[in-house]
């Protein structure tokens, strides 16, 4: 397929999700998504909102944000690889990412009202400096799903939750049949378990060997296509203008820049300043000198219908590799997070991805792999990894 080709063209059916996870959804097919599939993918999305939504009064997060005493609180099997993705971030960051984080969020005004108030004590309080509860200590993972706290614990997965989400949807798109697509609108436990090879997902596939689609969860892109596509990367200063040009075929494409979510505190009658959504876990303060990161991790067969079988699958060669080979946007979700408190080379210590990052100063570092074209001054890190170049200006 003629990648100048826009993609309204390549796909032209379209289907919406206006309120997921607070930001919507769009997915883009080359054939019409089957009424029974667009149902499936809505119980998925309310269902995984119903799970791990901190914004969402009756979510499993905020019952146990509301537990004072702690306890045991046993989530659906599919978080199992959402968990594990977080233990290796929270171990590659050294702290920097924690889902604990939602306690600071919440102090600095990004609340489940989005009242942007800052609280009066929330320097003193902030931060696992100052002794909010941590990933991995105040909460614990027991048989892989159920995680135990002492007392009252307010999580936020929002680094890799949206990524993951738009996984298990294009293993919808793709023919799969995701343990996660509940059997009632709300369910906590109750999974489905039937065939992989549903009515509506045989529907989208049954001429179609390779299951084009592009899922759109606002700066986080899962591309299934036979060619590639052109996705601008967004100036954050200015929304209406591109950095550059990436081009992408099969494999997740995430972004990450406070520009979209930020909002200003008085210091005092004189001063104010900016906060925004990134947060360092350690200290619970917005990261600085970082504008924009983006992350491109490649992806794998599974969304080709009858090719991808995880039960009969040969092990990989670790659990950060499966992580990416089955979960592409989690992945770039949350290494998009990570590049605002951790540098490239220490995240590259554990995963395989590419980058590139816009400082402050608006110069761009990117890796040698990273599938795009950028327009502004490039600078050189020499304390990343040997695989970060200084990209010429186009």
């Amino acid at each position: 397929m003629d990648a100048s080709v826009s993609l309204v063209q390549r796909m032209p059916y379209t289907t919406a999700f206006p309120k997921a996870l607070g930001t919507g959804l769009l997915v883009s097919t080359a054939r019409p998504v089957s009424t029974d599939l667009r149902a499936k993918m809505k119980r998925l999305i309310d269902g995984y909102e119903h799970v791990l939504s901190r914004f969402r009064a009756d979510s499993l997060v905020t019952r146990i944000g509301n537990a004072e005493h702690g306890g045991h609180f046993d989530f659906p099997d599919w978080t199992g690889p959402l968990f594990d993705l977080y233990d290796a971030l929270h171990d590659v960051t050294r702290g920097a990412i924690d889902p604990c984080v939602g306690e600071d969020l919440i102090r600095l005004g990004y609340d489940p009202t989005l009242s942007f108030t800052v609280e009066t004590d929330a320097v003193e309080r902030l931060g696992a400096l100052h002794g909010r509860p941590v990933w991995g200590h105040d909460v614990v993972r027991s048989d892989d799903t159920t995680l135990v706290t002492h007392g009252s614990v307010h999580l936020d997965f929002g680094a890799c939750g949206k990524g993951y989400l738009v996984d298990l949807l294009g293993g919808l798109l793709g023919g799969l049949e995701p343990s996660c697509v509940p059997r009632e609108p709300h369910p906590q436990h109750a999974m489905r378990k039937d065939s992989a090879h549903t009515a509506g997902a045989t529907d989208f596939n049954r001429e179609n060997t390779f299951p084009e689609f592009v899922i759109d969860a606002g700066g986080d892109l899962l591309v299934h296509t036979s060619s590639p596509i052109r996705v601008a990367l967004e100036d954050p200063k200015d929304q209406s203008r591109a950095i550059g040009v990436a081009h992408i075929a099969n494999g997740a494409l995430c972004a990450s820049a406070p520009s979209r979510r930020h909002w200003n505190i008085a210091i005092n009658e004189y001063t104010q300043i900016a906060i925004h959504h990134l947060l360092n876990a350690i200290d619970g303060l917005p990261a600085q000198q970082t504008e924009a990161s983006w992350t491109y991790v490649p992806g794998s067969s599974q969304y080709l219908n009858n090719s991808h079988d995880t039960a009969n699958a040969a092990e990989p060669a670790n659990a950060t590799l499966s992580l990416a080979q089955n979960y592409p946007t989690a992945v770039a979700d949350g290494l998009a997070t990570a590049l605002f408190v951790s540098d490239a080379a220490q995240l590259q210590s554990t995963f395989n991805f590419a980058c590139a990052t816009l400082n402050e100063s608006r110069q761009i570092a990117a890796s040698n792999d990273f599938p795009a074209e950028l327009f502004l001054q490039s600078v050189s890190r020499p304390h990343t990894s040997p695989n970060l170049k200084s990209k010429a200006a186009f």
